[in-house]
């Protein structure tokens, strides 16, 4: 496959984390906000069915220095879902294209023949050379999504849970597993929504190089897990990963609290401030409610799609 003049792509070895890392890093910094780190491509790197040998590239330059990276891997039966990032040095000199084209190629051979087969490539929303690329190749944007963040400094205080209602940590046998029960019925009706079995939704959660069980909760209530919310925190940011309530006991304020109760936590242990991912168009209307609670739009993303 063709490589730009001055450049050469191999797989990346696990020994490659920092310096990927640190390319999305400047990439996210070239475009006005520092989201993403290590963290980010570790628990990649962890997700269930990758493979580093065949999933992903990294792109050298004449230094061997790491100035590029892509990856393709599956989504779910009949779809992958893909992403790079380029330095800003190192734009406009054929390595995203390059890095594209090894991408298509590993999609075709994850999807075959399948029907419906999907392509799906995550990119910032306002790179508009990438989305040029992108609509080249025939993808099309679907669907939007946002980086919603807090200052930890302008809290508001969790106050007492809604009535009825016990929150817990994650300790007792069989926790986990009611965390991913909530999980999966609060997000059914969700965009993209795909039954995850309990195996490997574990397997990823555990896996994630962040992962901190001393961060999530569980919502009971008379018993009954009905709320959850997993989280993280990665140097001074604090990750929710899913937060979730069923649809029998939405409106309550269950959400806001588990997210007030998380915030605190954060700033407990002297985190600068919260992130969270959501769909712009979310059904049960998430980004109302995380407004709701302070936090505010601080990315954009999109995803494009190609059938």
């Amino acid at each position: 496959m063709i490589s730009p003049a001055g450049y050469e792509f191999r797989a990346p070895t696990p020994d490659d984390l920092a310096a990927v890392a640190a390319v999305l890093i400047a990439d996210d910094l070239g475009a006005g906000q520092s989201i993403l780190g290590a963290g980010f491509v570790g628990a990649e790197w962890a997700r269930t069915g990758f493979d580093l040998a065949t999933d992903a590239w990294v792109a050298l330059d004449g230094a061997a220095v790491i100035v590029g990276y892509g990856q393709a891997s599956p989504e779910e039966p009949g779809a992958v879902r893909s992403w790079g990032t380029v330095h800003p040095e190192h734009r406009s000199r054929g390595i995203g294209s390059a890095l594209l084209d090894r991408i298509e190629e590993r999609a075709r051979e994850l999807l075959g023949d399948l029907p419906a087969a999907r392509l799906r490539h995550s990119m910032n929303a306002d790179d508009h050379a990438a989305a040029a690329l992108l609509q080249a190749r025939g993808l099309r944007p679907v669907r939007h999504f946002w980086y919603m963040g807090i200052d930890l400094a302008e809290l508001q205080e969790p106050g007492p849970p809604p009535p009825g209602i016990e929150i817990t940590g994650i300790a007792a046998p069989g926790d986990l597993e009611a965390v991913h029960a909530v999980l999966q019925e609060a997000f059914a009706g969700d965009w993209g929504y795909h039954p995850e079995p309990y195996d490997q939704w574990a397997e990823e959660a555990v896996g994630n190089p962040n992962h901190d069980p001393a961060l999530w909760l569980l919502v009971r209530d008379n018993g009954r897990p009905v709320g959850a919310l997993t989280a993280s925190a990665e140097d001074d940011r604090g990750w929710v990963g899913e937060v979730g309530v069923v649809p029998s006991h939405r409106g309550r304020g269950i959400g806001a609290h588990l997210l007030r109760l998380s915030f605190a936590t954060f700033a407990g242990r002297g985190l600068r401030d919260a992130m969270l991912n959501v769909d712009s168009g979310n059904p049960t209307g998430a980004t109302v409610l995380y407004e709701s609670v302070g936090m505010r739009i601080a990315w954009r993303w999109d995803l494009w799609e190609r059938s």
